[in-house]
């Protein structure tokens, strides 16, 4: 016989339900006991994007086994309870946080870079090495594809609602709270290395003529060897970084 509980689903983990079961008790039916991590999972909630439950009133983790009868209440990350300083599904962020992100946001790879970011992105990354990588070097996930942040072993995550970069920036930097972490204009846009101060005489060859003329100061990316400078285009990012802060 199907056993039964009740999941209600706080914030913005409602972003990841049909519009009939949004802000409502969500039923769900089962067998055995099954992990209450695998029942939000199956309801369509990924869980790097959960940071608390409660269980009939009581905070439980994602090891939980499902009872009958259960009523389920489930917490996003930033949700302000007393209860989830202590009882928090979620690992602490790492201090500096780093990303990988799928293939679908190459401009936000480029965009987390510009400021300061270490941020992993290959066009031809598949969902398990993102998996792997984020596991072994402890990257936050971010993604457009609900079913990647499903993956076991990926610890931290968050889903881009828009489609749109600079929405998607917003989001992030929001989210991960990044706004006092900018160290911008330090790694190479390309390939994510850490860009340093050259002699101009050292990349000559690679100036275009006015900007040999016009300019001294430069920098280079030791991996792909790209060279960086203050041109016109290093004005519009400041200003671009200023509207970032102010949001």
């Amino acid at each position: 016989m199907e056993k039964a509980a009740s999941f209600y689903f706080h914030g913005s983990l409602n972003d990841f339900l049909p519009t009939c079961s949004k802000n409502k008790p969500v039923p769900y039916g089962f067998s055995g006991a099954p992990a209450v991590k695998d029942a939000i999972e199956a309801i369509g909630v990924p869980h790097p994007e959960v940071n608390g439950i409660l269980v009939n009133g009581e905070p439980v983790d994602f090891s939980y086994r499902l009872q009958p009868a259960d009523r389920v209440e489930v917490y996003p990350a930033g949700t302000v309870k007393q209860w989830l300083e202590h009882d928090a599904v979620q690992a602490p962020l790492p201090v500096t946080p780093a990303f990988i992100l799928d293939v679908h946001l190459g401009k936000l790879s480029k965009s987390l870079r510009l400021l300061g970011f270490d941020t992993l992105y290959q066009n031809d990354y598949t969902d398990g090495a993102i998996a792997q990588l984020a596991s072994e070097q402890h990257r936050i996930v971010l993604t457009r594809d609900v079913g990647l942040l499903k993956y076991k072993s990926i610890k931290w995550g968050y889903w881009l609602r828009s489609q749109h970069l600079e929405e998607q920036l917003t989001e992030v930097l929001s989210y991960f709270r990044l706004a006092s972490k900018f160290n911008a204009f330090s790694r190479c846009l390309i390939c994510n290395s850490p860009i340093a101060p050259v002699p101009k005489a050292t990349v000559l060859t690679q100036l275009p003529p006015k900007t040999m003329l016009c300019f001294d100061e430069f920098y280079q990316c030791p991996t792909c060897q790209r060279v960086y400078w203050k041109g016109s285009h290093y004005e519009r990012m400041q200003e671009f970084i200023e509207r970032l802060k102010q949001d």
